[in-house]
């Protein structure tokens, strides 16, 4: 996207001042959202989202594996991001790399928490299968294949979708269970008394343990341009923007993680306010994601 003529910011400036974005939308409204399943056979599951002219997916691999030392009750989530070099000119040679450092760091931080696990969104001791032998390994790999602004947000959906709706599913990585009927696959673990040999795994497609998915939040990011901000910023809002906080938030309205992006400081009682804003919306989100579910669900039956 080239740069803006003074004439264009003052535009989009102004629209956002009166509450009448360029696309016609209010500060606070998001664009049109559409969800799709099971886009890579390949892995356990995949999910694209388009969130007007943001076009992610993201999949999600799970493996058996060994719990970390020094965490031995937690089992692993890594998440990484690619942002294709067609997605923006922006993305192409170092850019785009710099870029996909950054949305993983932020998605990591959003929902796994600091480096303790403190504040995590996904339950990592939920994951784990026998105490400091065997866990769940989760890989969730995205990759950006269009953007125009809010790409952190997008991510955020995809992967919270998919978390709750296909990975712990009581039928073993069959999409589209229901919210409320989800779990993790029953596994036995076999050890040598001893302790020191590999154990053994079976796990089981019939039975299964519940998983709790009420933690697992979504990303809302507010963007300050001029004295007001906005959600679901477009890429020429962002271009305009002095400072923008994204804030991953759970169903019960906990906040799970924040980040502050932009040069522009912000006064304390303005990021609690943000705050407050940002739990609104939130609740905006999930009935949306949760309609998009439902859809794809009845896609599902209606093919099966």
């Amino acid at each position: 996207m080239g740069g803006l003529s003074s004439g264009e910011k003052h535009f989009i400036e102004g629209g956002i001042s009166q509450d009448i974005r360029t696309d016609g939308r209010k500060r606070l409204s998001y664009r049109p959202l559409f969800l799709q399943t099971n886009v890579i056979p390949q892995a356990n599951g995949s999910a694209r989202l388009k969130l007007g002219a943001t076009d992610v997916i993201a999949t999600v691999k799970a493996e058996i594996g060994k719990p970390h030392p020094m965490q031995p009750d937690k089992g692993k989530v890594a998440i990484y991001v690619d942002c294709s070099p067609t997605a923006a000119p922006l993305f192409e040679g170092r850019g785009g790399e710099e870029l996909s450092e950054e949305l993983s760091a932020a998605l990591n931080r959003c929902l796994l928490g600091g480096k303790s696990g403190a504040g995590a969104g996904i339950d990592l001791s939920s994951l784990v299968i026998a105490e400091g032998k065997v866990c769940w390994d989760l890989y969730i790999d995205c990759l950006v294949v269009s953007s125009d602004g809010n790409l952190l947000d997008a991510l955020g959906a995809a992967i919270m979708k998919y978390l709750c709706s296909e990975l712990f599913n009581n039928k073993v990585w069959r999409p589209m269970a229901a919210l409320s009927d989800t779990g993790i696959p029953s596994v036995h673990v076999s050890v040598d008394g001893s302790g020191e040999e590999q154990p053994q795994i079976d796990i089981s497609d019939e039975d299964s343990l519940q998983f709790d998915t009420s933690n697992v939040p979504v990303i809302v990011t507010l963007t300050k341009v001029g004295k007001h901000y906005i959600v679901d910023a477009t890429s020429e809002e962002e271009s305009q923007m002095s400072s923008a906080v994204s804030i991953s938030i759970n169903r019960q309205g906990h906040i799970c993680g924040l980040i502050k992006r932009g040069g522009a400081g912000l006064d304390p009682s303005v990021i609690l306010d943000m705050i407050s804003v940002a739990k609104h919306v939130s609740e905006q989100l999930f009935i949306k994601l949760d309609a998009e579910i439902a859809v794809a669900e009845n896609e599902e039956e209606e093919e099966e």
